[in-house]
């Protein structure tokens, strides 16, 4: 199972913030550290342009020297680095520095961001591509899947409830059934607050869950309020690794660590004179 730590924007453009989440997020038994990529001159009017964040948008935008010190960084602690792409014209920056790309759930239906992927990231064997599903119709998830089906990519759809934080009762886990109707890679991106979705997730075959990621909750932005800190990632990743490890069939007769218990503790109440 693929553990993404999705620290996404929660640096707030503070690269030595973000290097060292990176740096946890290693620690903690991450596979992947996520971030999102996105030019706010490509940015529509609308309510962000008077409710303060389309100045968060500006402070937390990535140029491509803090792309390249984050890939660096994940390199040099032998993790893998993805980023979000939110438009066509910015997925060439996230291809520069990577295989691997998540379409968020607000980009189901941009057929050309979907178009611009397949045709940046498939033609290098080892691509991987993420397509979250929040907020979506049926209709769309089932059209993008077949359209990621019929170019070849490698790609995993992630069950998601686009609400921040998600409730218990409107995780809706059972979805991910559905999903894996249309693909047999299916994950989950979760925003429940703790670990509890996560296990959840991979109890229902999740071949990958994403989870918000922080070092401190008290930091500022919406995200880093309900992420998840590094001892609550560990704890997915301890979780995950000791489930593959107890599924794995050793047979139906006794190991060899219960020969002690056949040779010298059976019948050993039963003296005879």
């Amino acid at each position: 199972m693929k553990l993404i730590a999705e620290i996404g924007w929660n640096h707030m453009g503070d690269m030595d913030l973000a290097l060292r989440m990176t740096e946890a997020a290693a620690r903690s038994g991450a596979d992947i550290v996520k971030f999102q990529t996105w030019k706010v001159e490509n940015l529509k009017s609308g309510p962000w342009d008077s409710d303060g964040r389309r100045q968060i948008y500006e402070k937390a935008e990535l140029s491509r020297e803090m792309h390249r010190q984050l890939k660096q960084r994940c390199e040099d602690l032998s993790v893998k680095f993805m980023s979000s792409c939110f438009s066509a014209r910015d997925v060439a920056e996230v291809r520069a520095h990577t295989n691997l790309l998540k379409i968020p759930s607000t980009e189901i239906a941009n057929r050309e961001l979907l178009e611009e992927a397949v045709r940046l990231f498939v033609d290098d064997p080892g691509h991987h591509i993420y397509l979250s599903t929040g907020a979506s119709t049926w209709a769309e998830v089932e059209t993008a899947s077949s359209a990621l089906i019929r170019s070849g990519a490698n790609f995993t759809l992630m069950h998601c409830v686009s609400s921040y934080p998600c409730p218990a009762e409107k995780c809706n886990m059972l979805r991910m059934k559905d999903l894996q109707r249309l693909s047999a890679s299916v994950g989950y991106s979760g925003h429940y607050p703790g670990t509890t979705d996560a296990l959840v997730a991979v109890e229902l075959g999740a071949v990958a869950v994403e989870k918000h990621f922080t070092v401190d909750n008290s930091l500022p932005g919406r995200d880093n309020k309900f992420a998840i800190l590094p001892h609550e990632l560990a704890q997915i990743r301890e979780y995950a690794d000791a489930r593959e490890k107890m599924l794995t069939m050793m047979g139906s007769d006794f190991q060899s660590c219960e020969d002690d218990m056949r040779k010298n503790y059976r019948g050993r109440w039963d003296k005879r004179e």
